[in-house]
């Protein structure tokens, strides 16, 4: 059945563990729609230069989007000191597989299921919808034994994507001539950079369109990306080049960038630009999985 984007759902929220490594839980808050259903389901990635945040980051839009009808699954995953790249890969994967095996119990549709995130998060949804069968990611087996669920995307959507972490680096460094940081981007994103990726290689190997100007064979999903035209920690080329590189490869991905000047595309549900950035991203996930 489909949802429509216009209904306005009550809410329930509840936390749950969804992966354990060791004796430390990593749980996931899902945000269910009630009313008769089924949803479509996104799988929500925390930003913090993969290093800082949790599932908690994006409440308010994630409830949002959950009135609107969808189901929203934001998760914990390892950041640095605990583990580096590729681990918050594998930790996502698995939840990816996670959610699919437990979207009925969510009155959620099972066979589709995207990924969205902001900064960091926007760029691991869109690695992981590339790479849904690298084996790095796919390393970890589920608890319950179902082997029948992939870490396959049917969708991703990328809010402020830090899109190229090698070029991102490179830019706080102030090492490139297409683009300067501002004062405010320096010392501490290298540190994070170096926490999370520990060489310029795995940075260039994780950068989407990199791994695309390259040619490697890659699942292209559906992608929607909402920005604002200048954004201080995230270079703006970057986002450029990964759009070509995207659509030269036969991906389809619709873009809207915010003129307006501002802090984060979601983070006045009140605003203008969070609104339709919400309305437009309801409306995709419910083209692409509803």
């Amino acid at each position: 059945m489909a949802t429509s984007v216009q209904s306005t759902y009550e809410v329930q929220i509840a936390d749950v563990e969804y992966l354990r490594h060791g004796d430390k839980p990593f749980l996931a808050r899902v945000f269910k729609p009630q009313g008769v259903g089924p949803f479509p389901v996104m799988v929500e990635l925390h930003g913090g230069a993969w290093v800082n945040g949790d599932r908690e980051n994006g409440n308010v839009p994630n409830e949002a989007l959950a009135r609107h009808g969808v189901v929203v699954v934001a998760l914990d995953f390892r950041v640095p000191p605990e583990a580096s790249y590729p681990a918050s890969l594998a930790d996502i994967h698995y939840g990816v597989r996670w959610a699919k095996t437990h979207a009925a119990d969510w009155n959620g549709i099972s066979d589709k299921i995207g990924a969205m995130g902001t900064s960091s998060g926007a760029h691991q949804a869109m690695l992981l919808g590339m790479r849904p069968h690298d084996a790095r990611y796919a390393a970890l087996s589920l608890s319950n034994g179902a082997t029948n669920a992939d870490g396959t995307l049917s969708c991703v959507i990328m809010v402020s994507p830090v899109i190229d972490p090698l070029g991102r680096y490179h830019y706080a460094q102030g090492l490139r001539d297409d683009v300067k940081p501002p004062a405010s981007i320096g010392a501490n994103t290298v540190k994070m950079h170096d926490m999370y990726w520990v060489t310029e290689e795995a940075m260039a190997e994780g950068a989407p369109a990199r791994i695309l100007a390259a040619g490697e064979r890659t699942e292209l999903p559906p992608t929607l990306c909402v920005a604002r035209a200048y954004e201080a920690s995230h270079p703006r080329p970057d986002l450029d080049e990964f759009i070509a590189q995207y659509r030269n490869a036969g991906g389809n991905i619709n873009v809207t960038i915010f003129e307006e000047e501002g802090a984060g595309v979601l983070s006045d549900l009140d605003s203008d630009v969070a609104q339709t950035a919400l309305e437009q991203m309801s409306a995709f996930i419910h083209e692409h999985l509803a």
